[in-house]
């Protein structure tokens, strides 16, 4: 075997970079164009890619030295075994070429695959930097499942089963509506108008940014190459980096009717086809909730069944209590700690078989919905063909700068861990397209919001009492009643509560929680609260505006401090 020393190329205007990853090893076989080092600038990533097939002898460079075009970084052993071998001028220890030898042959810097929140805020946020970017996804619409099939026209339909709630709850107060007419056709109209008119304006924020939309399946080929499976053809994109923003998809229960669309997941259910006499929720999580309060508002008789002991597993048990009230109400049946064990397809229904120590008998339904979670995609895109590693979930593990173990390749959203939120995804993709264009960018977030939008809505951000019992994390706890809230009064409200946790230690806020009408809304001041590691006396001090339902979280931060007067609470 022939010896030759592998320079760095063309870097443009930069008299010296940073080695920031060896991505090979002395003795590794490396192909042609496969990335030997990775650099970084002030505006930029690059890799330096190997020009011929060979073995690394010796690595002339460390992580953190400083390189400029022309410097030797590897010795490699030529594989003289491949056919008409030729060596490039990049190959040379000097003169270096003027031009890059791999740069040319990329179709775009970023090519991001999926376009749900994430994905679409990483293809504009890239696009903002300066760069080449491709979006690819596979279905018609831009958005992905939150913006087509989840969170906005789910959000659609229960403010509409908030309204008729609340009307029919002014009945109370001397204001009586009647019983509401539903015109299923106008309101499927409604939910479906939301959704266009979003996802219509994703279309323009891409035509804007000059970002290249494909419409169609995307599935890797090799490290540097996607392949689209389109209504006409395929097509091939060959990429300088990668964002996954794949997401997921509904959990599949084995041994059920799937070919019956009576069955139905959360898409289907979001369809809203029909209103059903009777109707089972598998699953008491949110979104099982969220359907279930639908449904019931619009007039279906209700069962939820869940398998773990409570509702909403991994919530406070103290935030669902009053949500649970207000279910049991509504709906006709809860039943814990249930196991569905069988789902028979026949003319009248779905037939229902029931496993547990409070299992009911058999019951026929006329639709089912299975909302037990959600799966990520990891195993849908050939990952492997450029090297991504997946875990046996699907998931795709990433780094702070959602790095996957590809260095160019970066994964954000669902896909790329729990928990699976549009609002984690969206920050997540930020961070993707920010490291790219070479910004010092990581996620570092140190909370994450949860909001189930059901009647009355649980939110809760950071820490949480169960995980600081949990963990052993000592804390001190500041709540406030809303029927102690003249804005939750004036609502017709009664239930509910906000609660606040600090640092026994440091009295910095660990985390926040609230249930009651438009409790996700405090989140976002809980949130900074967390953020910046505000104390009972900084939020206290925090005049809120009155009467709104944003004093609690005010009022709840001086239960803590020792200086609410709103009640009366004895000093400990």
């Amino acid at each position: 075997m022939s010896q030759i020393s592998i320079p760095v190329p063309d870097i443009g205007d930069f008299a010296g970079v940073q080695v920031i990853e060896v991505l090979v090893a002395v003795g590794e076989q490396v192909a042609e164009n496969q990335a030997l080092i990775l650099l970084e600038s002030e505006k930029a990533t690059m890799e330096v890619p190997c020009p011929a097939a060979g073995t690394v002898f010796q690595l002339l460079v460390e992580v953190g030295a400083t390189v400029a075009e022309g410097d030797a970084i590897l010795l490699l052993e030529l594989d003289t075994s491949v056919p008409d071998l030729t060596i490039p001028e990049s190959a040379r220890p000097a003169p270096a070429p003027a031009e890059p030898t791999r740069a040319l042959d990329f179709d775009c810097d970023v090519a991001v695959l999926g376009s749900g929140p994430g994905g679409y805020t990483a293809a504009f946020r890239a696009a903002d930097l300066g760069l080449k970017v491709t979006l690819i996804e596979r279905w018609p619409s831009l958005g992905g499942v939150c913006l087509n099939v989840g969170c906005i026209p789910s959000k659609a339909l229960l403010h509409t089963a908030h309204i008729i709630d609340h009307a029919a709850a002014m009945e109370e107060h001397g204001v009586v509506f009647g019983t509401p007419a539903i015109e299923l056709d106008k309101l499927r109209l409604f939910k479906n108008s939301v959704v266009d008119r979003l996802t219509g304006g994703l279309v323009q924020l891409a035509k804007q940014r000059k970002v290249t939309v494909i419409t169609g399946e995307g599935r890797f080929a090799d490290p540097h190459t996607l392949t689209i499976k389109t209504a006409d053809g395929e097509q091939r994109v060959n990429f300088r980096h990668a964002i996954i923003a794949a997401g997921s998809e509904s959990v599949r229960l084995p041994g059920l009717p799937y070919e019956d669309e009576r069955l139905m997941d959360s898409t289907g259910a979001l369809e809203l086809s029909e209103i059903p006499g009777r109707m089972l929720v598998i699953g008491g999580g949110i979104i099982g909730l969220e359907m279930a309060n639908v449904y019931a508002v619009l007039g279906s008789a209700v069962d939820v069944v869940e398998l773990t002991p409570g509702l909403l597993p991994g919530c406070d048990p103290d935030l669902v209590k009053p949500l649970q009230r207000r279910l049991q109400k509504r709906l006709d049946n809860i039943w814990l700690g249930v196991k569905v064990s069988a789902v028979d397809a026949q003319g009248e229904g779905l037939k229902v078989h029931f496993e547990g120590a409070n299992a009911p008998e058999p019951r026929t339904y006329g639709r089912v919905l299975l909302a037990v979670g959600r799966t990520p995609n990891g195993g849908r895109i050939a990952a492997d063909a450029a090297g991504v590693q997946v875990d046996s979930r699907g998931f795709i593990p990433v780094d702070r700068q959602m790095r996957t173990n590809v260095p160019h390749i970066f994964a954000i959203g669902d896909i790329a861990g729990q928990p699976m939120l549009a609002h984690k995804a969206t920050h997540e993709g930020k961070v993707a397209a920010e490291v790219i264009a070479g910004e010092k960018s990581e996620f570092d977030a140190r909370c994450i919001p949860s909001v189930v939008y059901t009647d009355p809505e649980v939110g809760w951000v950071g820490l949480t009492e169960t995980q600081a019992k949990a963990d052993g994390i000592a804390y001190d706890k500041g709540q406030f009643p809303w029927a102690a809230n003249g804005r939750s009064l004036g609502m017709g409200n009664v239930d509910g509560f906000t609660k606040i946790l600090f640092d026994k230690e440091t009295g910095r806020c660990l985390g926040g929680a609230a249930v009651g009408p438009n409790a996700g809304e405090l989140m976002a001041e809980l949130g900074l609260a967390v953020e910046f590691g505000a104390d009972a006396h900084d939020i206290g001090l925090t005049i809120h505006a009155h009467p709104t339902l944003s004093e609690s979280v005010g009022m709840a931060a001086e239960a803590a401090a020792g200086t609410l007067t709103d009640l009366y609470l004895p000093k400990r």
